[in-house]
């Protein structure tokens, strides 16, 4: 009896991680839309979008000299993607313009649409990070077994709080294709394929 009902509570216990396997991995898929329909309601879409200012910005900004700011550099991926930073980290000045290269592997044969999607830690130094150049400004599109190096071209703005000496910039690549109409949700003019190193495994 009591063998039983050790086998009933496995068999539940082994649905109920199957459904969370499930629920789990539907919800990376979902992440994307879901974050295109808070930014349409709220008006916050500022992580994906190029800020027009921040060229003017950074041609009319003093380098800092005095302070040095570290710059941590991460990448997460959700689909068929090896993907990660070239430097895991740099040291640089306010006001400093930075030029750091992200690298992107479809590990498949076939070709992949993907959005990258931003965020920073502390929260709040997204306000002083002004990108020139990003790949999550559009989708992306690899073929099958294409590497790609994107740019990242940015300046942390002077103006950062003193008591900010570290800023996290991490990078969430997801496969698009994959999420059905969320790719013509986030970018309907179509993939980006410019200002990128190409080449191949």
């Amino acid at each position: 009896m009591i063998q039983t009902d050790f086998k009933q509570l496995n068999k539940t216990m082994l649905a109920k991680l199957v459904v969370a396997s499930f629920v789990m991995f539907g919800f990376g898929f979902a992440m994307v839309p879901i974050y295109q329909k808070i930014c349409e309601v709220t008006g916050l879409n500022v992580l994906t979008q190029r800020d027009e200012r921040a060229e003017e910005f950074a041609r009319n900004t003093q380098v800092d000299k005095s302070r040095s700011i570290t710059i941590e550099f991460d990448a997460n991926a959700h689909g068929p993607w090896a993907f990660k930073p070239e430097r895991n980290a740099i040291s640089a000045h306010p006001g400093e313009l930075v030029t750091v290269y992200y690298e992107l592997h479809n590990r498949s044969d076939q070709a992949v649409s993907g959005q990258a999607i931003p965020s920073y830690a502390p929260v709040h130094a997204a306000n002083y990070f002004k990108k020139l150049e990003c790949f999550c400004f559009k989708q992306q599109a690899l073929d099958g077994g294409e590497t790609r190096k994107f740019p990242v071209v940015f300046v942390v703005d002077p103006q950062l709080p003193a008591d900010v000496n570290n800023i996290t910039l991490s990078y969430t690549f997801f496969d698009i294709s994959a999420a059905g109409k969320s790719a013509s949700v986030l970018q309907p003019q179509g993939s980006e394929r410019s200002s990128a190193t190409v080449a191949r495994f």
